[in-house]
């Protein structure tokens, strides 16, 4: 039976939803797997929070996903609140397209990312990890987002992107800016403008003295005879830096913090390296770095589970909630590094499936089994209540996590 009253209910929220959105979540189920949701600022959108129907809109293909179309339809729903020009122009990279365009952007990129590719970036990432380590030692307290979750996924993408690590001050706080929720407009156009400058340059930097690394490599590949345009690879740059870093740094500092929430699991994982792997699925279910997927909308009117979505409405899968659904895991509010994490959907599903999952994989892997054997005595150096979330929908992180090492 479809729910033809959802529209008329609308869920309010403030601020402290970035503290706890779980709390949210957990309310918001008694209401369904579908429904709208309305923030102090912007119009009412429709949140998926159920697993079965978030997988199922992941995958949908009626769900449209062009940021032409998103831009356009901002326009219609209120002409006095239009899209910057410069962030409709970086925001038009593959995961903001739909096929067949999507299917042509990904075919350029695949090869840079697949499992074999990356094991060879192995040596070198426990090279930066054990670096990053030692200079932590030096200190009894540091903040770990500042001194390891940051600079090691950091120095990973701009060595394989071909970036210059002197520039990441500056390329992290338009990250910051672009992904906050809170903020002014104009700081983050200005971010925006600037950072488009900065990849403009870098771009032409590489067709005309091609290096080894991935952005080079896009400048100069043809496939089929075709070829990236240079507005194409200055959003595929854009893509690829902001998710190749603040994504995982993330998933580093919300897996720690759970791990030191959960002392037993934190021994046992120490004891067991060789449980890493599985450990790293369950911080994505759990705590994963992206909490909202990117923003998709209806031409026409569409069915998710029981609910229908008129058309010309904006439609975002909340990854969070639906990867904590009792309907699909067993008590999915508690941290199990050796539970079923089968299907989770912190990367997403169907063909925006993210590209960078491999790398992601091995980076965190390797940075919660050296930092577990170097540091076994690892507390918080705060109580949870003085950490602070990430004003963000899409990023899930927090904004420092204070440590003691010994």
């Amino acid at each position: 039976m479809v729910d033809t009253e959802a529209e008329n209910r609308i869920e309010q929220v403030d601020k402290t939803f970035f503290d706890d959105p779980h709390e949210y979540y957990r309310r918001w189920r008694e209401r369904g797997p579908v429904l709208r949701v309305q923030f102090p600022v912007g119009e009412p959108v429709w949140v998926v929070i159920g697993y079965a129907e978030g997988r199922a809109a992941l995958a949908h293909a009626r769900l449209r996903k062009s940021m032409a179309g998103v831009a356009e339809l901002m326009r219609r729903r209120n002409p006095d609140a239009s899209m910057d020009s410069q962030a409709i122009a970086l925001s038009s990279h593959m995961l903001n397209t739909d096929p067949p365009e999507h299917t042509r952007l990904r075919k350029m990129i695949n090869k840079a990312f697949t499992a074999r590719r990356v094991a060879v970036l192995r040596p070198r990432i426990e090279q930066i990890t054990a670096e990053l380590l030692d200079a932590m030692a030096e200190h009894d307290e540091v903040d770990l987002i500042e001194a390891f979750a940051t600079p090691l996924p950091v120095t990973v993408i701009c060595e394989l992107l071909g970036v210059p690590f002197t520039d990441r001050t500056e390329f992290q706080y338009w990250t910051k800016v672009i992904v906050s929720t809170s903020g002014e407009v104009d700081e983050r156009n200005r971010c925006y403008a600037e950072m488009a400058s900065y990849l403009t340059d870098l771009v032409q930097a590489k067709r005309t003295d091609p290096g080894d690394d991935i952005l080079s490599g896009l400048a100069q590949t043809r496939e089929d005879d075709d070829q990236l345009t240079d507005q194409e690879l200055v959003a595929m740059a854009f893509l690829l830096l902001i998710a190749g870093h603040e994504t995982t740094v993330n998933l580093i500092a919300n897996g720690t913090y759970a791990l030191l929430r959960n002392e037993s699991q934190f021994e046992a994982l120490r004891k067991d390296p060789s449980a890493v792997p599985a450990a790293v699925e369950e911080f994505l279910r759990f705590e994963g770095p992206v909490d909202w997927a990117t923003v998709r909308y209806t031409e026409e009117p569409v069915t998710i589970g029981d609910t229908e979505i008129p058309a010309g409405e904006f439609i975002y899968v909340a990854l969070s909630a639906a990867n904590r659904d009792p309907a699909r895991y067993h008590d999915p509010d508690e941290l199990d590094t050796t539970g079923d994490t089968s299907g989770h959907l912190a990367f997403g599903h169907g063909i925006h499936f993210c590209v960078g999952a491999p790398l992601a994989r091995v980076e965190a892997e390797i940075a919660f089994s050296a930092l577990l054997q170097r540091f076994p005595d690892l507390t918080l150096a705060t109580s949870s209540e003085e950490l602070t979330w990430q004003p963000s929908l899409l990023i899930r992180g927090l904004a420092a996590l204070p440590v003691n090492l010994r």
